[in-house]
């Protein structure tokens, strides 16, 4: 009897000791949090991970439905923050949030979307999707509301280039308010094959108004929008044969 259950407690140990380095990536063990935007007006953004430092160039843009009235919705910087965040103190401080003031003909379900863009090869401004470092948890935004019967939504896409609509809220209060959504487990951030890391790319976000609630000029701000994520990527024999940049490197004949 002894015997059989040590032979069922060693079956066990060996089905862990399998199963576990195959997930091992998608458990967190190194959770860091991320600011991704403060909306302070700089156009660079700088984060170090694994002791690399990624650089994008990016800035804000708006864009309403159809029945967005004419010169609407607009965006401005403006010298505002969650005092839950800062203080209240607007001496000797250059805080700011991004306002979004928008307009409609009609009510309905209308909405404004607020993207990044970058400046292509040609100059011109075309939508940029932001690389979120790690694998996220969860998305952070502070968003200031009127108490208008809207919500939030974030878009983000996975590696296989599907778009995921995630609910950051209702936007039905007084004043800021953190916002957060959780990265559900069926979006996925690794692959079976090398690479393994796969990282979602944030879209943009998207205020919604319902048929309900009036939409002449209308204030909503963001601030401060952030994730938390697990950076730590396992380590193997071979690895650097994993890294794209090192692969391109050593495919380009220049090696």
């Amino acid at each position: 009897m002894k015997q059989g259950c040590f032979k069922v407690v060693c079956l066990v140990l060996l089905v862990c000791a399998v199963a576990v380095p195959g997930f091992s990536d998608e458990i967190t063990l190194n959770s860091e949090s991320f600011i991704i935007e403060t909306f302070d007006g700089s156009t660079t953004h700088e984060w170090l991970i694994a002791g690399k430092t990624n650089t994008y160039e990016y800035s804000w843009q708006t864009m309403g439905n159809r029945f967005a009235m004419e010169g609407y919705p607009r965006l401005n910087s403006v010298p505002a923050w969650p005092q839950a965040l800062f203080g209240f103190n607007r001496q000797g401080n250059d805080y700011r949030a991004l306002g979004i003031l928008g307009n409609f003909s009609r009510p309905g379900y209308n909405w404004v979307d607020v993207y990044p863009v970058s400046a292509g090869a040609d100059g011109e401004e075309a939508a940029f999707e932001i690389p979120l470092p790690g694998r996220v948890h969860y998305l952070d935004l502070w968003v200031w509301g009127a108490n208008h019967d809207f919500y939030l939504d974030a878009y983000v896409r996975d590696y296989q280039g599907v778009v995921h609509i995630l609910r950051m809220g209702d936007l039905s209060y007084k004043g800021w308010k953190n916002l957060r959504v959780s990265i559900p487990s069926h979006i996925r951030q690794s692959k079976r094959v090398l690479p393994n890391y796969a990282g979602l790319q944030f879209v943009k976000f998207r205020i919604w108004t319902r048929p309900t609630e009036s939409v002449g000029d209308f204030y909503v701000y963001l601030d401060q929008f952030k994730i938390l994520t697990d950076t730590f990527e396992s380590f193997y024999d071979g690895d650097d044969l994993a890294d794209p940049e090192h692969v391109q490197e050593l495919w380009s004949g220049n090696n």
